[in-house]
């Protein structure tokens, strides 16, 4: 990893800080980035880690990001998409759903991982080797706990471009696979969610967990800690359920 330059993606959540905590811990060289303001700085900070501020969903945004990034700390060799969740929204009846809303969900977690592939992939190209992982979700997978129509759409068209990312850039020693994270507390959105459940649905969400607890962002930062390694050079294309056995 000592040679490897990863750009690591909403930091500001847990699951993305404890992705750019281990690898950086592995000995890459990390820059972070989510939206500009003082939760980025704070995230970067207590990092100890260069922070890019951009907003993802903007294609001009992450044009200028790349550039900046390319000149000051040189091309990545690794994506690590974290950035997406569910925008402050909460679950709503289908009448109800609103086209603005819906189309914020889909910016943060496809459209940013698109644009993001499209700015960094040509240096992957160039070197032969690259890695990219998106951080999907259980609700890619099946209907999701949130109860928004967005969400769950969003993050199965994620896992579909994951796949279709692979199946044209793996030739060129680039591989593109997904994490798929089961319930983790690792912002004030699954804070509230868990607190909505209540304690008799909280025992029933643990007890349909085989190993009988929830998930930490350090369990999914280790799935894509070796997903970007070398070991990992035949595995494209994978969603990984990290879910203690949900799935």
């Amino acid at each position: 990893m000592t040679a490897r330059t990863a750009l690591v993606t909403g930091v500001i959540g847990g699951i993305g800080a404890a992705i750019a905590a281990r690898l950086a811990a592995d000995g890459a060289r990390v820059v972070v980035s989510d939206l500009p303001g003082e939760a980025l700085d704070a995230a970067s900070q207590k990092l100890g880690l260069p922070a890019l501020a951009a907003d993802l969903g903007d294609p001009a945004s992450v044009k200028e990001m790349n550039a900046r990034l390319a000149k000051d700390f040189g091309a990545p060799d690794i994506l690590v998409n974290a950035a997406g969740g569910v925008r402050g929204q909460v679950g709503t009846p289908l009448e109800e759903v609103d086209s603005d809303a819906w189309h914020r969900i889909f910016a943060a977690n496809v459209d940013a991982s698109l644009y993001l592939a499209q700015a960094l992939v040509p240096a992957m190209k160039v070197k032969g080797w690259g890695r990219i992982v998106t951080i999907s979700s259980g609700a890619g997978l099946r209907p999701s706990l949130t109860g928004i129509h967005a969400y769950t759409a969003a993050k199965h068209a994620l896992i579909g471009l994951t796949k279709q990312l692979s199946l044209e850039l793996a030739r060129h020693g680039i591989t593109v696979n997904s994490i798929a994270p089961g319930f983790i507390r690792s912002n004030p959105a699954t804070e509230r969610q868990w607190a909505s459940y209540g304690p008799e649905g909280q025992a029933q969400l643990i007890n349909r967990i085989h190993t009988r607890r929830l998930g930490t962002p350090e369990d999914i930062a280790a799935a894509a800690a070796f997903l970007t390694s070398d070991q990992a050079s035949w595995i494209t294309a994978q969603i990984l359920s990290v879910d203690g056995g949900v799935t």
